[in-house]
C-alpha cells in the first residue's frame, strides 16, 4: 500500500505529540501557584548595579526580596555603611552591619535593601548625600518598593549619614535608624553644607526639621571610636522639639553596637511597621 508508510508516520507523531502535551500539564501541575521562571522575586538575592554622576562610576548592590516575603509592595530601606567599608570593589558594604542581617535570612527578609558604596577620596564624601539618593531613585524606578514605607539606617559613618541625609529629604523617609553615629552641626564656612541641610546650624534646629521621622538611635556606652555623647546630645535635641525617638544604650558595647542593634528583636516589627 503506497500511504500505509506515511499514515502510520502521521500516527506516530500525533501519538508523540499528544504525550508531551500530557508531560507538559504534568509538569505545570506539579507546583501550583509556582513563581514563572521569570521571575526575579521567586527568591531572596542580591544584585550588582552602578550609576554614573558626572563621570564618576558609583556602584552598589540591592537586595530583591522574595515576593512571597515582601509582597508587591515591600518597604525600601537604604544602608549607610561605614567608613572601613569604602572603596569601589562593591563588596565591603554588605559584608558588616545589615548585609549579613539579610544574607541570614534570603527568603524570609520583607524589604528592598539598597547598599551603595562610597568611595575614599574626601570628594566623594562631600557629594555623597547627593549620590545616595541619585542611586535611591535608580532603585525605585527599576525596582518599585512602597514610597510610603522608605527607611534609613546606617553605622559610624553612615550613622552621621543617616541624619545627614534624613536633614536633605526629610519628607522622604517614614523611620531613620542611626547607629554609633551622630550629627555635627556646620559650621558658617561651610556654606554649601549647610545650604544642603536645609539651614540648620546646631543640634536643636536640626531635631525641629526632623521632628516629623520616627527614631530609634543605638550606641554603645564605651564606644572609644565614636562618643556615646554624639547620640546622647541628638537624642536630647529630638525629644527637646517633641519627635518620637527611642534610644538603646548598650552599656558593656564599644563602637561595634550595629550587631546588638541589629538582633534587637523590636526593632525590625517597629521599623516595618513605620510609614509615611
Amino acid at each position: 500500500m503506497p500511504h500505509g508508510r506515511p499514515l502510520r508516520l502521521a500516527a506516530a507523531l500525533l501519538i508523540v505529540g499528544s504525550l508531551v502535551l500530557a508531560a507538559a500539564c504534568t509538569s505545570s501541575s506539579i507546583r501550583p501557584g509556582a513563581a514563572p521562571m521569570s521571575d526575579i522575586r521567586a527568591h531572596g538575592h542580591f544584585v550588582s548595579r552602578q550609576l554614573e554622576r558626572d563621570g564618576i562610576v558609583h556602584r552598589y548592590q540591592v537586595f530583591l526580596p522574595s515576593r512571597r516575603a515582601g509582597g508587591e509592595r515591600p518597604a525600601l530601606i537604604m544602608f549607610l555603611h561605614g567608613s572601613g567599608e569604602r572603596g569601589d570593589d562593591n563588596r565591603k558594604q554588605v559584608e558588616v552591619g545589615l548585609g549579613p542581617v539579610v544574607r541570614s535570612r534570603l527568603d524570609e527578609f520583607p524589604a528592598i535593601v539598597v547598599f551603595p558604596q562610597m568611595h575614599t577620596d574626601q570628594a566623594d564624601l562631600e557629594r555623597f548625600g547627593d549620590t545616595a539618593f541619585a542611586i535611591l531613585d535608580a532603585v525605585q524606578a527599576e525596582f518599585g518598593g512602597d514610597p510610603q514605607r522608605v527607611l534609613l539606617t546606617g553605622l559610624s559613618l553612615g550613622g552621621y549619614a543617616s541624619f545627614e541625609l534624613a536633614l536633605m529629604q526629610p519628607e522622604r523617609f517614614a523611620a531613620v535608624v542611626p547607629i554609633c553615629g551622630g550629627f555635627d552641626p556646620p559650621e558658617a564656612q561651610f556654606v554649601a553644607r549647610r545650604k544642603a541641610l536645609g539651614g540648620v546650624s546646631s543640634h536643636d534646629e536640626a531635631a525641629q526639621k526632623l521632628r516629623g521621622i520616627p527614631f530609634w538611635i543605638f550606641h554603645g556606652a564605651k564606644d572609644d571610636v565614636v562618643s556615646v555623647d554624639n547620640s546622647r546630645q541628638m537624642v536630647d535635641a529630638l525629644k527637646r522639639a517633641g519627635a518620637e525617638v527611642r534610644y538603646t544604650e548598650f552599656p558593656e558595647a564599644k563602637h561595634n553596637s550595629w550587631d546588638a542593634a541589629y538582633a534587637t528583636a523590636a526593632l525590625w516589627p517597629w521599623l516595618f511597621a513605620q510609614q509615611k
